[in-house]
């Protein structure tokens, strides 16, 4: 089973659509292996979105990230990466499919709702910097056999 990181933004914890948001991922399912409800400061988020630094957004980004309370979180299952992918819908919310949680609860590129891994290896870096080895809690889920042939 693959690892993946979703990060619900400023904008749902604002907009109180966590638990909304959370179903949409916990009821195709994945396992939530860890979860946090944290207010980046300037060195985290500088760190988590550190690829993008020089690039014209970058500030914007970092200053929105810090504005309030993120839920950071960990996902497993089949193709965890791509599949959240497909879950949280295309960047930009104007150009994600409804069902996405992007196309259903976006509005604007810069108030897009939800971050997540856009590959395994970046999955590894940002689970890494979210969390520690002791808080990804190993389970076992009864409903796998019920979900993988």
């Amino acid at each position: 089973m693959e690892r993946t990181f979703l990060m619900l933004k400023p904008d749902a914890v604002q907009r109180n659509i966590i638990g909304r948001a959370i179903d949409r991922i916990e009821s195709t399912g994945l396992k939530l292996v860890a979860m946090k409800f944290i207010k980046m400061d300037m060195e985290l988020a500088e760190k988590h979105y550190g690829i993008h630094k020089g690039k014209p957004f970058y500030e914007e980004l970092v200053n929105f990230i810090t504005s309030g309370p993120v839920v950071p979180m960990v996902w497993e299952g089949k193709n965890a990466v791509e599949y959240g992918r497909k879950l949280m819908g295309k960047t930009d919310p104007q150009d994600s499919a409804p069902g996405s949680i992007r196309g259903d609860f976006g509005i604007d590129i810069g108030r897009n709702i939800i971050h997540g891994s856009d590959s395994p290896e970046n999955a590894v870096k940002e689970i890494s910097i979210f969390f520690s080895e002791s808080e990804l809690v190993e389970w076992d889920s009864n409903r796998n056999k019920w979900l993988y042939p």
